[in-house]
């Protein structure tokens, strides 16, 4: 059992950045990849990033490549999102996920572990 613990949400001006960090706890972090998903008022939860168990690949929506970095540390067990260049449309809740399989890292039925989420707010 994996428990994921999502920080670093808030508020900030179009434009902005953010740091979101996701700890984990009760597994072996290191075979786990990583994602990160958000929702929208009103809308379905979406894909915006994912890292492999190594770190060695990583993958991004179209709509957040080039402003958003995601990376883990495998020692402390952590992983996180770097949110630069933030719109009004990034605006959500965001989800940090764990998945024991390779593979289909856009897919969020293929992930096993879930945080609680952390609000992100852009103001225009």
């Amino acid at each position: 059992q994996v428990h994921l613990v999502e920080s670093g949400g808030g508020l900030v001006q179009a434009g902005g950045s953010l740091r979101l960090s996701c700890a984990a706890s009760g597994g072996t972090f290191s075979s786990y990849a990583m994602g990160w998903f958000r929702q929208a008022p009103g809308k379905e939860r979406e894909f915006v990033a994912a890292i492999s168990w190594s770190g060695a690949g990583t993958y991004y929506a179209d709509s957040v490549k080039g402003r958003f970095t995601i990376s883990r540390d495998n020692a402390k067990n952590t992983v996180t999102l770097q949110m630069n260049s933030l719109k009004p449309e990034d605006t959500a809740v965001y989800y940090c996920a764990a998945k024991s399989t390779q593979g289909y890292y856009r897919t969020d039925a293929t992930y096993e572990y879930w945080g609680q989420g952390t609000p992100v707010t852009v103001s225009s």
